[in-house]
């Protein structure tokens, strides 16, 4: 088995390594853009990774990497973690966020998260009642995922996450399945660090359901000829399908302070490539501060944009306390993202170590 798992991360990394060469010249070209589904699966989760930008793909641990890199994962403090998070996105919408992990010996940890979006009750409207028919109807969206992950050297850490997609609008609903996997590389404890993650590749999804049904008269037919029934056929979407590479260095330690820096770069196949930027201030082992910047580059015309119409989000910051209790610990952190419209967006997380 020791002889396996570095096989697995090589091979892993050259995948991820040309899965950039080969979708390079379609991602964020503008006849793709905008066409891929599952778009919850973007919807960042935690405060930590929120408020660092996601620069810290190569160094993030812990529960709160589930999303991030799953490799992070393994480097849980204690035997297990748990966290909760909740997010004020944008128009309204909410989204929760919970997650376990356990260790299970040398084998590695397991764990399981579940994501939901709350869109709040909408008023049904039909041609007839442009105003509203005086009904409401609620979208259910949610993310059941199964992780694992496992140190498999004094420097290498691995982890994948499969997760099942579930969106239902009405009587019409789609499934799909997606895959995550990460790899962590580290040099010493605060030194150089280096971290690839591949998220959302998995298959396509397409919508279906009675609400696609309606009767109408065929065309071409006789006056008189009553309804049949027809069905609307939808066309399939495909995942957003992420790379991400990431660095980070620990630029500063004493024994009361602890200063890390990091940066990604992530490939969107369907979006603007992004370029991220962030910072962690370590005080006693106990208070945080954070804060990153992220920066977009739209590949038909090398043009950078931030906090712009085409990319909205701006600069993050965010910060965080741990408290010991006993053999157990809680985690208090809060996130906070600004936006070019809509409401700046906000998490907060609860993390309990065991």
């Amino acid at each position: 088995m020791k002889k396996i798992f570095p096989i697995i991360t090589n091979f892993l990394i050259v995948t991820m390594i040309l899965f950039i060469v080969v979708t390079d010249a379609e991602a964020g070209s503008a006849r793709r853009r905008g066409t891929s589904g599952a778009q919850e699966l973007l919807i960042p989760v935690g405060s930590v990774g929120t408020a660092l930008g996601g620069s810290f793909t190569a160094v993030i641990s812990g529960i709160e990497a589930a999303y991030w890199n799953p490799a992070g994962v393994a480097n849980i403090e204690g035997t297990g973690e748990a966290m909760i998070s909740h997010m004020t996105y944008i128009a309204g919408i909410d989204v929760s966020y919970a997650a376990v992990m356990v260790k299970a010996g040398g084998i590695g940890a397991f764990g399981a998260s579940l994501k939901s979006i709350n869109f709040g009750d909408i008023p049904i409207t039909t041609t007839q009642s442009p105003d509203g028919t005086g009904e409401h109807y609620s979208p259910r969206y949610f993310t059941i995922g199964f992780l694992y992950s496992r140190v498999m050297t004094d420097r290498i850490k691995f982890g994948a996450s499969l997760n099942v997609l579930s969106e239902q609008i009405m009587r019409v609903s789609a499934t799909g399945v997606s895959f995550d996997a990460g790899v962590q590389y580290a040099t010493s404890p605060d030194g150089f660090r280096m971290g690839v993650v591949l998220r959302n590749l998995g298959t396509d999804m397409v919508f279906n359901g009675p609400d696609l049904e309606q009767e109408v008269i065929p065309p071409g037919t006789e006056p008189g000829t009553r309804q049949e029934p027809w069905r609307a056929p939808l066309a399939s979407f495909e995942m957003p399908t992420q790379m991400e590479m990431g660095i980070a260095y620990g630029l500063f330690r004493s024994e009361t302070m602890k200063l890390t820096v990091g940066g990604s770069f992530l490939n969107d196949n369907f979006s603007f490539d992004q370029y991220r930027l962030g910072a962690e201030l370590e005080f006693m082992n106990m208070f945080y501060l954070r804060g990153s910047y992220a920066i977009a580059e739209d590949p038909e015309n090398n043009k950078f944009v931030s906090n712009q119409e085409d990319f909205m989000w701006g600069p993050g910051i965010g910060g965080g306390i741990k408290l010991n209790l006993g053999g157990a610990n809680i985690k208090l952190d809060y996130a906070f993202r600004t936006t070019k419209y809509f409401d700046n967006n906000q998490w907060v997380s609860v993390r309990f170590g065991f």
